[in-house]
């Protein structure tokens, strides 16, 4: 409790007294000191985005728990990127989806500006879609 206190809080990056990359309760993850997070706190944090995305589509999306999970992992993968708001702007890919029409809701996908600004993962995730049973 005493750290807690001592160290303080913040949820963002911040410069310490030394002016060094912190975040958290004063964890350094500054690259000119060498900080930085280590792999398993990044996982812990990709499992709870991954599990707020979850949550968040299911909310969202009509039927999402019962799509194919080829599916389920392409919406979950882009959610991650781009949040739910801006994978619920795919208007025309998600109700070829619901109609089960998924050549057209991968033709859909790759047809957007986030498949121009990241064709390779659009194209994996592209072909999730279109090859889900």
């Amino acid at each position: 409790e005493s750290l807690r206190k001592d160290e303080g809080w913040s949820a963002f990056v911040y410069k310490d007294t030394l002016g060094y990359q912190t975040i958290g309760y004063g964890f350094l993850v500054d690259e000119k000191k060498s900080g930085g997070i280590p792999k398993e706190v990044g996982e812990f944090w990709l499992r709870y985005n991954v599990d707020g995305v979850i949550n968040n589509l299911r909310r969202n999306i009509k039927h999402f728990a019962d799509m194919p999970e080829d599916i389920q992992h392409a919406l979950v993968n882009m959610a991650y990127q781009m949040g739910t708001n801006g994978l619920l702007s795919f208007k025309k890919m998600l109700a070829a989806i619901e109609a089960q029409n998924y050549e057209l809701a991968a033709h859909e996908a790759l047809d957007s500006r986030w498949a121009n600004q990241t064709p390779n993962r659009a194209q994996r995730i592209a072909n999730l879609i279109k090859y889900a049973t």
